[in-house]
């Protein structure tokens, strides 16, 4: 008898066909393993007993890496096999797996690296099945040499020998090289002059650069890498002149742990992120006197962490450690371009930034940035602030629509979905799986929104898929909304448009597998999103049950001013929210020359009336049917509306007001500086008091959550003479508080949160403080709660609203991305 398996998910670049391989040899079957473009398939000759047991050793003992999706067990044609083998690919058929994301340097790999009687002592560009570029490099699938941009390179008699060898980690390691047949180095000057071209004096010419204090632009997994010396404050300085980047944190590069640990605080659940197979900067607390003289007032200015990481690529580990102190690693771009990937682009582009620039020859596909992650210091809640490098594209699990009486299925329907325009992804609903981009930017440049198009180009060429339906965000004026359109034109397929933070609150439903059977308020705060009332959403309450979104609540609209001014300048924000608020005038003028004072003071409505706030009236929820589904509705009052000008609930303004008021931020450089200003003076207090001390702003009402009142909470306090810390948390105690005042007025017990001002680490602390366990709270926990989000959440929202067309899937099983 021969069957037949089938295994489906993250199958390829991992080491699967070498572990299968191992295993049938250990249980003695004869057959045959390979890969296709739909996962990896494997033949074996036995019996019915003994194919089962060969399946279940197969899920139960998978290389650590692996992420099985599905498995397919099935009786074919009896064929003779001899032996057991690694046979050739099968490129023919639908690619439906899983990509593997790039994968960080392994322990044995680095070991080798540092044994100098070793082939690969010192060698810039070690991998093996364990390690390695994955996703970045692929130029087609299935996952083989031939379809990465290693098919430019031949392997040496050695590395044939391993490549072939059972016994070998590199049995069919795809990126597999060594120092006699390499991956190649050269180092240039800003002016385009080659400078050497042997990796040891490469490595030497470098280190001796950045210890005079010079930036290198280096040639990384994902793209090029801007480098100096972090403990240089002129060199930091130069780098940030030269980027266009004045305040925005720099991320730290360590030669290793011990170093890192003198520097900064370090949990083991850090450590484990900092050396695992995604190794992303992580966010750590800086210790009082850091002992490399790290120059944290340049790197982080005037904030209490640092983003660190570790060598996660050879070439990366070897310049660390020559250097041996903490070096400046942030991408090689231009503040507000996508990153160089290509020589030709970083030998054109980056000598305005870099004195050197060192590159190699082995290709970047799909660029990527870094991928960078936090976690709460209380509750050890992860907080994923870019997904990209070693996190993208892998799947994420979303719940699939289902019919009364149906099995297991998965939506047929290709979907594509186009995000937001700030920290821009898309996702792609696609024979199964759900896959969601890596960060590509902010699509407010000509060259990011080049590459999105690029990037989505190389997916769909990837999987040789046309959408049956696109997604796109509900604002006309955002470069993927605009995309959505055109290429629905030409594709001649429908489009919908999906509401901002709908697709937030989607997002993070379908990332905990929620259907909402029972009711759920989603508590959705963010800078920016197009409302459907025609004005600024961003600070948002919305309940979702039974297929059914409605918005419950928000916080009072205030004047929009100025357009994309008012996000960079938070004064304004205190302007419009403090305006005629007695004894605010003597904060606020001093924000403005005497022009602008004259020309802004005029901007704020001199009305206080409310507008536009719904809040629930009564506690109990009643049900209607809506289009066929029973759903969650709250008796509403409507408040009167004010003059016709543009309005905004938004939490991230709010947020600069009370930065701006208390002095810390008038103007900003970079998307979420005054929040995350605002949160590491409220940290402060908390580390030193505790959640005590502090009262809240919000008033003893229950029809409205008035954003005024909280502001003429924090000028009082201002007036009064209390500390900057203490009002900060104070200002977050009281956003607590709206929370729980809303959950006791629904009485809904499960509270989901998404949009950007939870990548606030003591607010999300502090919510699970105040509200558990009589409250359920979920967050995001792979996805960022910022707009990388959208994508997938425009995904989730057509799959929670939308019956869908399905089939039967066999023995599925979905997993997320980042866990075994």
């Amino acid at each position: 008898m021969t069957f037949h398996l089938h295994f489906t998910g993250q199958v390829q670049g991992v080491g699967f066909r070498p572990f299968v391989w191992q295993l049938a040899r250990l249980m003695k079957l004869q057959g045959a393993v390979s890969n296709g473009a739909d996962g990896v398939h494997i033949y074996i000759n036995t019996d019915s007993a003994t194919a089962q047991l060969f399946l279940s050793r197969v899920q139960a003992e998978a290389p650590r890496l692996a992420r099985i999706q599905s498995v397919a067990l099935s009786e074919v044609a009896p064929v003779y096999y001899t032996d057991f083998a690694i046979v050739t690919s099968q490129i023919t058929g639908q690619a439906s797996l899983l990509l593997t994301p790039d994968l960080a340097l392994c322990e044995a790999c680095r070991a080798e690296m540092a044994d100098s009687v070793d082939r690969r002592f010192g060698y810039a560009f070690t991998t093996c099945t364990h390690c390695g570029p994955r996703y970045s490099i692929l130029h087609q699938l299935p996952y083989d040499r031939q379809t990465t941009t290693m098919s430019a390179f031949g392997m040496c008699t050695d590395c044939e020998r391993e490549y072939h060898d059972p016994a070998n980690r590199r049995f069919y390691a795809q990126t597999n090289s060594c120092p006699n047949c390499p991956v190649e180095l050269r180092l240039f000057s800003a002016s385009g002059q080659q400078l050497a071209n042997h990796q040891d004096e490469i490595i030497d010419y470098v280190a001796d650069a950045l210890g005079a204090g010079q930036t290198v632009a280096i040639k990384g997994i994902g793209g090029y890498l801007l480098l100096c010396d972090a403990t240089n404050a002129n060199a930091i300085t130069q780098l940030r002149k030269r980027k266009h980047r004045p305040t925005k944190p720099l991320a730290v590069l360590y030669p290793n742990v011990a170093t890192l640990q003198q520097d900064c605080y370090l949990a083991d659940d850090e450590r484990a992120l900092l050396t695992g197979s995604v190794s992303p900067i992580v966010l750590l607390d800086q210790r009082p006197n850091p002992a490399s003289k790290v120059a944290v007032d340049k790197l982080a200015p005037g904030l209490s962490q640092l983003g660190v990481m570790l060598p996660y690529a050879p070439l990366l580990a070897l310049l660390a450690n020559k250097f041996n102190k903490p070096l400046v690693a942030t991408s090689g771009n231009v503040s507000g371009s996508p990153i160089c990937y290509t020589n030709e682009q970083a030998l054109e582009q980056l000598p305005a930034i870099a004195d050197l620039i060192l590159t190699h020859n082995r290709a970047i596909v799909v660029p990527q940035d870094d991928s960078v992650v936090r976690l709460s210091p209380a509750y050890r809640q992860p907080i994923v602030l870019r997904r990209s490098r070693g996190l993208a594209p892998t799947v994420v699990y979303s719940p699939k629509k289902k019919e009364s009486g149906a099995g297991d299925e998965v939506n047929t329907t290709t979907v594509l979905a186009f995000g937001a325009s700030l920290k821009s992804t898309f996702a792609c609903q696609l024979r199964g799986n759900i896959y969601v981009s890596q960060y590509i930017g902010d699509l407010e440049s000509y060259d990011t929104q080049t590459s999105f198009r690029a990037t989505l180009d190389h997916f769909l060429k990837l999987f040789d898929a046309t959408p049956d339906l696109i997604l796109a965000d509900q604002h006309e004026g955002y470069f993927s909304t605009q995309l959505a359109h055109e290429l629905a034109t030409i594709w001649g397929i429908p489009i919908q448009l999906v509401q901002h933070h709908e697709a937030h609150l989607a997002a993070v439903l379908a990332e905990n597998g929620l259907t909402g059977d029972e009711p759920i308020l989603g508590v959705i705060w963010d800078g920016t999103g197009y409302g459907t009332d025609g004005q600024i959403w961003g600070g948002e309450f919305i309940a979702y049950q039974n297929s059914v979104f409605n918005r419950v609540c928000h916080f009072d609209y205030f004047d929009s001013l100025l357009e994309d001014k008012m996000p960079r300048e938070p004064r304004l924000s205190a302007l419009s929210l403090a305006h005629n608020i007695p004894g605010a005038d003597t904060i606020l003028r001093v924000k403005f020359t005497d022009k602008e004072w004259h020309l802004y003071s005029k901007l704020p409505e001199l009305s206080n009336e409310v507008v536009g706030c719904l809040w629930p009236m009564s506690s109990p929820i009643t049900h209607a049917s809506v289009n066929g589904s029973h759903a969650a509705v709250w008796p509403m009052r409507a408040h009167a509306t004010g003059k016709n000008r543009l309005k905004t609930s938004s939490v991230g303004r709010l947020f600069d007001a009370v930065t701006a008021l208390l002095g810390l931020a008038d103007q900003v450089s970079y998307e979420g500086e005054a929040a995350l200003l605002l949160e590491t003076h409220a940290a402060r207090y908390v580390r030193a008091k505790g959640y005590t001390g502090v009262q809240s702003y919000l008033p003893d009402v229950t029809t409205q959550i008035p954003t005024r009142a909280v502001v003429e909470g924090v000028v009082r306090d201002i007036q009064a003479g209390q500390s900057t810390d203490q009002i900060a948390a104070a200002f977050h105690y009281t956003l607590v508080q709206v929370v729980a005042a809303l959950a006791q007025q629904t009485g809904i017990r499960q509270l989901a949160f998404s949009g950007g001002v939870f990548q606030n680490a003591l607010l999300v602390d502090w919510l699970r403080h105040k509200l558990e366990p009589a409250h359920k709270l979920y967050f995001h926990h792979q996805l960022s709660p910022n707009d990388e989000c959208i994508s997938f959440g425009q995904i989730a929202h057509y799959a929670l609203t939308t019956p869908l067309p399905v089939q039967s899937k066999t023995e599925t099983t979905y997993v997320l991305s980042h866990s075994r």
